[in-house]
């Protein structure tokens, strides 16, 4: 090869490196168009973690969790969007929901039929690929969007402890979705 050959061939490989790296470094987070307009109660998001939920061998749902600047707190603004795999019913969501909430214990009788009946109210069926995203917002409520669309909100921030610990809790059912989810120093 001549020496110009190689000047040109050392240029092409210098602007390729220069390219991918403003690509990679320059590129903003998708996490905020991964969360539509659930974004906006979770300033500066990015993906914390990710995992499948099995049951029985069954695909569930994805989950994913995205905090601002990646840094997961349970008392801190938060949003676990969870991609259906399978067709629900909303009421099949809520009572789920309830059951894990009653199984961790904490929770009153009394509170366990308003929180179900308020989710009975929000949750609406899904089909695979459709995705309900929960937002733990900056005064402790909870915010539901469905494909990025907001459905409803549950102002009881005990009903958020309680049910973002259904998943990101030391109780979970599924501690190795928990760990993917939010790492294993949480």
């Amino acid at each position: 090869m001549s020496r110009n050959s190689m000047q040109a061939m050392n240029w092409s490989i210098f602007a390729f490196l220069c390219l991918f790296l403003s690509a990679t470094i320059l590129t903003p987070t998708q996490a905020a168009a991964d969360l539509g307009s659930a974004a906006r109660s979770v300033p500066s998001a990015e993906l914390v973690g990710k995992g499948r939920m099995t049951y029985l061998g069954f695909k569930v749902f994805d989950a994913e969790l995205y905090a601002p600047n990646g840094v997961y707190s349970a008392t801190s603004p938060f949003a676990l969007k969870l991609t259906y795999l399978r067709n629900f019913t909303g009421q099949d969501i809520a009572e789920s929901s309830v059951k894990e909430i009653r199984r961790q214990g904490g929770a009153s009788a009394g509170q366990l039929a308003s929180w179900e009946k308020q989710m009975l109210a929000i949750f609406p069926n899904v089909s695979p690929g459709q995705s309900i995203t929960g937002v733990r917002t900056a005064k402790g409520s909870t915010a539901f969007f469905l494909d990025g669309r907001k459905i409803g909100t549950i102002s009881d921030a005990a009903f958020t402890r309680k049910f973002f610990s259904i998943w990101l809790g030391n109780k979970t059912r599924n501690p190795g979705l928990r760990t993917r989810l939010v790492g294993s120093g949480s």
